[in-house]
């Protein structure tokens, strides 16, 4: 039963990318696994890639970067920049809002309706809102 599940694992996956206009690789079938495995979820390219090793999937990081990028990009993940070089993938594509928790470098979604954003400055001529991503920064209490 469970070599069948898997197999139904990665048929799914297959129709997954190619819905998102990908071609279902090898590679990408394998990532894809290790991402979308385990739920909603926040995961950096380092993240993966350790993944992948421990999963004897053999990727360079350099393809793990490009995966998510073009994940990102077909719209199967979310990019949320949390701070300077440090970005991260998210599996929950809907519109939310972030904690992220400095020092444990981990990321939390806020719950839907609990961060509002209001008074939006005059977009300029020509553009359009895309997205307004918030980032809440949290830290241990100290004492």
């Amino acid at each position: 039963m469970h070599v069948s599940y898997e197999i139904e694992a990665d048929v799914s996956l297959q129709e997954r990318l190619r819905f998102a206009g990908l071609r279902p690789t090898r590679q990408r079938i394998a990532l894809a696994s290790l991402i979308f495995s385990k739920g909603d979820r926040h995961l950096s390219a380092e993240e993966l890639h350790e993944e992948a090793q421990g999963a004897n999937v053999p990727v360079s990081l350099a393809t793990v970067y490009n995966t998510l990028h073009q994940f990102t990009q077909s719209g199967m993940l979310r990019i949320l920049a949390v701070e300077g070089a440090k970005t991260y993938f998210d599996t929950n594509v809907s519109d939310h809002h972030h904690f992220f928790v400095e020092g444990a470098n981990e990321v939390i979604d806020i719950p839907d309706g609990s961060a509002m954003v209001g008074h939006l400055p005059p977009v300029p001529e020509g553009m359009e809102i895309v997205n307004v991503d918030i980032v809440i920064r949290l830290r241990k209490k100290r004492g």
